[in-house]
């Protein structure tokens, strides 16, 4: 099923899941006020002329997408949660470091200006 927007992604995920995904919505967009919404890969999505920032709920963690490749502070930083291809997985049972999600955001949204 194709999806058309944020609020349809958010209404196929749990309560609890919905409730985190708004939470980094809501920091992005935050940060970042002149940014759309949109989808990507059946995903939440925030572009700014191109996609930069892709976000999803999975059974045990929210996957942030892609991976941030020209901070090296905040990829140290990112260690924690980086999985082999260097995309981000913040688990469900542990606190959503969102401020650390919004560097992730702002770094991103640099990176993709910048290509």
């Amino acid at each position: 099923m194709a999806l058309s927007s944020h609020e349809a992604y958010f209404n196929t995920v749990s309560p609890a899941a919905r409730q985190r995904l708004e939470a980094i919505q809501a920091r992005v967009e935050a940060l970042l006020p002149g940014v759309a919404r949109c989808i990507g890969y059946q995903m939440p999505a925030f572009r700014d002329g191109r996609i930069f920032f892709y976000f999803a709920a999975f059974q045990k963690h929210i996957g942030i997408y892609p991976p941030v490749t020209q901070d090296a502070a905040l990829m140290r930083e990112l260690a924690p949660y980086r999985g082999a291809k260097g995309n981000l997985s913040f688990p469900h049972d542990q606190p959503l470091p969102i401020e650390l999600i919004g560097r992730v955001a702002l770094a991103l949204h640099l990176e993709y200006a910048r290509k």
